[in-house]
């Protein structure tokens, strides 16, 4: 019978276990899979940038409302529009495979990203070491020329950004994709596709790179038996070199999001329910796309003011906020991409205590305008736009010792309590005296 390396690796973990007559604290198993909490770093960062770069990067396009990474699946629909755009644009002969040398990564530096996403700030990454199309940003053995090293730009850009982001102080995760569209043995058989090539990567972007978050995707075409899951999660929380600090998501196989693995993950809105006490992610890009689309245009792109709402919305109800940018091929990250994230560092430099290491209070709203998080003995009410002259909540419970603050403006707020709710006076501020845009924190001590 044929063994791989990543195959013998697992009968020798478990061979050392058992001549230790120590039992691993995770089997392979959902159950006990389950049981390991996620990281409490992970809980505590609320806010990652999400990096979605690859050979799709050059040609750049995707019918408006489709995703840009998915160029190679959707041109091969002969009438489908982006086949028409590649005909157009590039001729019927061009093939997928003819984009590498086009992208170039001449203007990616790795440390002006990682500034850039500090001051978004962001507390991790997720950067795509590869995409369902299988080409590779980094050396790997399993996938011989079809690699950022092997091939154009000639460089192992996941130890590039791995490395710049932790000169940054930034957690570092890898997203992998699970399965490959036109990947040969994939196709004629899954079985050895995984001995043979998925498993071998994924242990080797661990052992090399050491993320702290793996995010898995593509996992829809099989169940986790097929992917081997259950092994290789129990392998990464016993045995690996990131078994205390990574966290993992929940795509693993057919049906386990927002049933098994690590943090729950929904797209664009879409995916499990959100919940306040399992952790959870949502992604979505600043448009429509992941992959950078051409096709897109100002009107396709959420506003400041609407990132920041759906990242309180989001926290308020336990979840972080992913949001996705995608570089051109020659390695910019467009300046309304840049645009957006600074707005958004800008606005968590002043009401950032209202976001990080908070937890989900009793209860997450009031109205449509407001939303709670808590930390501490500290309640933090969020409104979605400038509160009046005049604040009436009615759901925190004042004590004799409640106070109120409002972050970024020294002094106390006047307060007073009317029939069970809290009447808090605003102060009027000149537009300079405002301590920030788009959202504004009260500080609520002293209530239940």
């Amino acid at each position: 019978m044929r063994r791989t390396v990543a195959a013998i690796g697992v009968v020798l973990i478990a061979l050392g276990s058992l001549a230790s007559g120590q039992t691993p604290p995770y089997q392979p198993t959902w159950e006990s899979l389950d049981s390991r909490p996620t990281p409490a770093w992970f809980d505590d960062a609320k806010f990652g940038v999400f990096v979605v770069w690859g050979l799709y990067s050059v040609p750049a396009w995707a019918p408006k409302g489709r995703y840009a990474e998915w160029y190679w699946h959707d041109m091969s629909d002969k009438n489908g529009p982006t086949w028409r755009f590649h005909i157009q644009t590039y001729g019927e002969n061009f093939k997928y495979q003819d984009f590498v040398s086009g992208f170039t990564a001449k203007q990616f530096d790795p440390d002006v990203w990682a500034d850039l996403f500090v001051r978004s700030g962001a507390r991790y990454i997720v950067f795509t070491t590869n995409h369902h199309e299988g080409f590779c940003l980094w050396p790997s053995p399993q996938s011989w020329n079809w690699n950022s090293v092997d091939l154009a730009p000639h460089r192992d850009l996941v130890g590039d950004l791995t490395n710049a982001a932790r000169r940054h102080g930034l957690k570092m995760g890898l997203y992998y994709s699970l399965y490959e569209w036109y990947n040969p043995l994939y196709l004629t058989n899954a079985k050895r596709f995984v001995d043979e090539h998925m498993m071998p990567q994924m242990r080797e972007l661990v052992e090399h790179y050491k993320p702290s978050i793996l995010w898995t995707d593509g996992e829809w075409d099989h169940s986790d038996e097929v992917w081997r899951s259950k092994e290789f999660l129990a392998w990464l929380f016993n045995e690996s070199s990131v078994r205390d600090d990574v966290a993992v998501n929940d795509r693993w196989g057919k049906g386990a999001r927002g049933t098994h693995g690590g943090f729950y993950t929904t797209e664009y809105g879409e995916g499990p329910k959100t919940s306040t006490t399992h952790k959870w992610e949502e992604c979505r890009g600043i448009g429509a796309s992941f992959g950078y689309n051409r096709n897109e245009d100002i009107s396709d792109y959420r506003g400041a003011a609407e990132l920041i709402h759906l990242l309180v919305d989001i926290v308020s109800k336990g979840g972080n906020l992913l949001l996705d940018v995608g570089p051109t091929a020659d390695g910019r990250i467009p300046v309304i991409m840049q645009q957006r994230l600074v707005e958004i560092g800008q606005w968590l430099q002043v009401n950032g205590e209202a976001i990080y290491g908070t937890r989900p209070w009793r209860q997450t709203s009031e109205g449509e305008g407001l939303r709670y998080t808590c930390k501490g003995d500290a309640v933090y009410a969020i409104c979605m736009g400038w509160p009046g002259r005049e604040l009436i909540l009615s759901v925190p419970k004042p004590t004799r010792e409640a106070t109120v603050t409002m972050l970024g403006h020294s002094g106390i707020l006047a307060s007073h309590q009317v029939g069970g709710k809290l009447h808090i006076d605003i102060p009027p501020l000149s537009v300079d005296e405002v301590p920030c845009r788009h959202a504004y924190v009260l500080k609520l001590t002293g209530v239940k």
